[in-house]
């Protein structure tokens, strides 16, 4: 089983847009997709029409005496199941501060057979939450939109991880993009040039995404010829190579 995360201290970056797609993309491929969704705000569970509550509780889940039968939810896409946010998950920071490291992947280990591949949508903070899923993780997915700022908190992110020594492999790619404005090309220049490990996938600014609110699915689900759906296919596609 391995296990992503679709994280940034910055919010509004794409993160939970791309963390539905990526699940749908890796489900249409054959994976067995696990999406956690680890946002009090819940966006993934709204997006996969899913009810926000943690069946049980968030503590219950934390402590591993959760029924995953009740927690785990089935949803309307095939290969897809989902272990939903809800307000409640703001307490899994202070939880899994009582815990040792890598106490989200030690959490899933009943279900570690029944999946290909998990998810996480995470909360954007640096946290007791957001260092247990940087020992968790295989990899960070790191969405970053082309401007000054957003590439600052990609460096601070470096900075962090680097200043605890935190073995953590981390992968930032381009969201919101808008190749008409010279700054975000040049932003686009700059991260191919300084982050090697970047993917190379770039996700549009696109109205289509922004509809996955209205349509609650994935952008293939209801758009797929799209430039957006292309891309985040495209975006599976390197992230599958690089898991190998």
């Amino acid at each position: 089983m391995r296990m992503l995360a679709l994280y940034s201290i910055k919010g509004g970056v794409g993160k939970t847009a791309s963390a539905v797609n990526l699940a749908a993309q890796a489900a249409r491929a054959g994976y067995r997709v696990l999406l956690w969704d680890l946002d009090p705000q819940a966006a993934t569970s709204f997006y996969l029409r899913t009810k926000p509550k943690v069946r049980g509780g968030v503590e219950k889940l934390v402590k591993g005496k959760a029924s995953f039968d009740k927690v785990i939810r089935a949803t309307q896409m095939e290969n897809i199941d989902l272990l939903p946010a809800a307000l409640a998950s703001r307490e899994m920071d202070r939880l899994l501060a009582k815990r040792g490291n890598s106490h989200l992947r030690q959490i899933l280990k009943p279900v570690r057979d029944d999946y290909d591949l998990v998810i996480l949508d995470c909360p954007p903070s640096l946290s007791h939450l957001s260092e247990n899923i940087f020992s968790s993780v295989d990899a960070l997915l790191v969405p970053v939109v082309p401007t000054t700022l957003s590439l600052r908190t990609l460096e601070q992110l470096r900075d962090f991880l680097d200043d605890r020594d935190q073995d953590c492999t981390f992968w930032p790619f381009i969201t919101l993009a808008d190749r008409r404005r010279k700054l975000h090309c040049e932003v686009i220049d700059t991260m191919q040039a300084q982050w090697p490990l970047m993917l190379s996938t770039v996700i549009p600014s696109a109205s289509v995404v922004e509809r996955m609110g209205l349509e609650r699915a994935p952008v293939h689900a209801f758009a797929p010829r799209s430039v957006a759906a292309r891309n985040y296919q495209a975006l599976w596609h390197e992230l599958d190579q690089r898991l190998g």
